[in-house]
This record gives C-alpha cells, sequence and structure tokens, in this order.
C-alpha cells in the first residue's frame, strides 16, 4: 500500500484535510436551496464510503509496503472492525448534529464552534493514546483555538437577525457536536497498525480501517438519519420518499460530492498520522474551523448584518485560529 514517509509530507496532507473538511459544507449550502439536509446527507454519507472504497482498491492494494486491502480485510479481528465501525457511528451522529447546526447557524457559527471544540478536546484525547510532540507547545495553541471559539460565539450573538431561541439551538448543537465528535477519530486509530511499514496481524491498515468507518456511517444514516427526518430540529417532517421524489441528478451529485471532499481530507489525514502522530495529525485537519468560517464570514456573509465592531472579533478569532495551529504544527518539531 502507498504511505507517508516523511513528516513535511504529512504536514501537506494535514493541510489538504484542513481545506476539504473546512470547504466540503459549501455542497450543503448549495443543496439546501432547493431540498432539506436530511436529504442532502445521504447523498454526503454514500460519497464517504465511495471514495475509501476507491482508495482501498487502488493505493491501498498497490506498493511494497503493508497489506493489500482484502488480505489486511481477512486478517482483521472483530475487536478491531467494531472499534473502526463505533468511530463511523460516533462520527455520524456528531455531524449530523453540526450539519443540522449549519442550516440553524450557518457555516461560520457552527465550525468554529462544534469543530472548534472538537479540535479542543479530540487533541487532548489522541494525545493521551499516543503522546506524540511537545506537549507545551501543542496545548498552548489549542488554548488559542478555544480563545477564538469563545470570540465567535460572542460573534454571533451580536447577531440581530436571529431570535434567542435559534441562536440558542444553533450554539448548544454545535456544542453537542463537537463533544462527541472529539473521540470518534481516537476510536480509528485504536483499531489501526502501529506501524504502517510492517503492520502486525489482527490490526487494520489505514485503507482497511477507511472503509469500515466509513460502513459504519452509513448503515447508522438508518437510525439517525431517519429520526431527524421524522422529528426534525426545526422546521417540517421530511418524508424518506422525497430523496426520489424531489431529488435530481445535480442534486445526488453534489451530496455525494460533498462526501467526497470530507473523505479525501479524512484519507489523509490517516495517512499522516504514521508520521505526524494522531494528535497533530488531527489538529491539524480540524483546522478547517478557520477554513469553514472564512466561507461562512467572506463568501456566504453570514454576518452581514452584525454591527460593524463584529468584524474586529472576527478578525481576532481568524489571528487566534491560525497562532493555534502554527503552534500545533512546531509541537513535533521542537
Amino acid at each position: 500500500m502507498v504511505i507517508v514517509q516523511s513528516y513535511t509530507l504529512a504536514v501537506i496532507l494535514c493541510f489538504i484535510t484542513m481545506l476539504c473538511w473546512g470547504s466540503w459544507a459549501n455542497t450543503q449550502k448549495l443543496a439546501s436551496k432547493e431540498w432539506k439536509f436530511q436529504l442532502f446527507y445521504w447523498d454526503y454519507s454514500i460519497g464517504i464510503l465511495l471514495l475509501t472504497l476507491v482508495l482501498a482498491f487502488t493505493l491501498g492494494s498497490v506498493g511494497t509496503h503493508g497489506r493489500g486491502f482484502m488480505e489486511d480485510l481477512s486478517l482483521a479481528t472483530s475487536a478491531n472492525i467494531w472499534a473502526a465501525l463505533l468511530g463511523g457511528i460516533v462520527f455520524n451522529f456528531a455531524n449530523i448534529l453540526l450539519v443540522a447546526a449549519i442550516d440553524i447557524a450557518g457555516m461560520a457559527v457552527a465550525f468554529p464552534v462544534g469543530i472548534g471544540l472538537a479540535l479542543v478536546l479530540g487533541v487532548i484525547v489522541n494525545y493521551l493514546g499516543a503522546p506524540i510532540g511537545n506537549p507545551y507547545i501543542l496545548f498552548t495553541g489549542v488554548a488559542f483555538v478555544a480563545i477564538a471559539i469563545i470570540m465567535n460565539a460572542l460573534a454571533y450573538s451580536k447577531l440581530p437577525s436571529s431570535s434567542d431561541k435559534s441562536k440558542g439551538k444553533g450554539l448548544i448543537l454545535s456544542i453537542i457536536a463537537g463533544v462527541t465528535m472529539a473521540s470518534f477519530y481516537r476510536f480509528v486509530a485504536s483499531s489501526m497498525v502501529t506501524d504502517f511499514v510492517t503492520p502486525e496481524i489482527g490490526k487494520l491498515t489505514p485503507y482497511t480501517a477507511l472503509v469500515i468507518f466509513a460502513v459504519g456511517l452509513l448503515v447508522s444514516n438508518i437510525v439517525f438519519v431517519t429520526i431527524i427526518m421524522f422529528k426534525p430540529f426545526s422546521g417540517e417532517k421530511v418524508a424518506p420518499l422525497d430523496y426520489f421524489r424531489k431529488g435530481n441528478p445535480k442534486l445526488h451529485m453534489i451530496g455525494i460530492l460533498g462526501g467526497v471532499i470530507w473523505s479525501i481530507g479524512m484519507s489523509l489525514s490517516i495517512l499522516a498520522s504514521d508520521k505526524a502522530g494522531f494528535a497533530i495529525s488531527y489538529g491539524l485537519g480540524q483546522g478547517a474551523t478557520m477554513v469553514a468560517a472564512f466561507w461562512g464570514v467572506y463568501i456566504w456573509k453570514e454576518f452581514k448584518t452584525a454591527p460593524k465592531e463584529t468584524t474586529k472579533l472576527l478578525n481576532k478569532m481568524f489571528i487566534c485560529f491560525i497562532v493555534g495551529l502554527a503552534m500545533i504544527i512546531a509541537a513535533r518539531v521542537l
């Protein structure tokens, strides 16, 4: 299988992850103009699985390192398969809440609060599981990210266009999503081999772990998405058959594209973890908060009705995110 063999390349891949994880929600914004996010989410989940399968049968099945996908799958223990599946289920629960928060509060709020919180807690969880990097620099960077989250929440509170109830629901969903999402990466990491070059028997190579993760995500939709179709956080109920009645090739492709973009980010993050460590790989990827906030603030104009002084607060938020991410990178080399 194809693996990452240098820290520099690992950091580059983490930056691509950051761009992917921070940009996929643009497809939701596009699709939401014509149909509900619950319907979009089915295609998004399919896109994630399709990309992992393509990678597993190509990059995951060639080269001189590790094991091929099918061989690896046949040797995997049930405990490790369940760990990767659980990672997909936990992520899906959290991500559905995040998608609902985007639908209510917008990208510029849901991502910095939800994913920013997931970054802070996730780095801690993953560092405790695999302590790689200078902890003082790493957690100082995490502190800057936490400050940025607080600034974003303050900026959101100044928006006059939403009711207090709507604001509260958007923030609550973002916070629950962030707390839950912090743990999913650790489940996937615990299922994986510690040496990508000569993987131990029973553990999963990264490409296999990604496929099983994606299966857990898609299958859990049957419960999670069905529930929010009949009990939505806002708006009217969504009929499951609307997926076929109201969907068209363009809408389905937008959703699948969103899933593929996110899945590219996840795949690169997992591959980079061999050289960067899980805490740094995950933390850099979740710098997506800054990317998504940029899209929400400057492209989708989600803060256009906010008072002028809010701009200064948002700029400080971006600065804190940048400083925090730079320190997370430095934690591996200093």
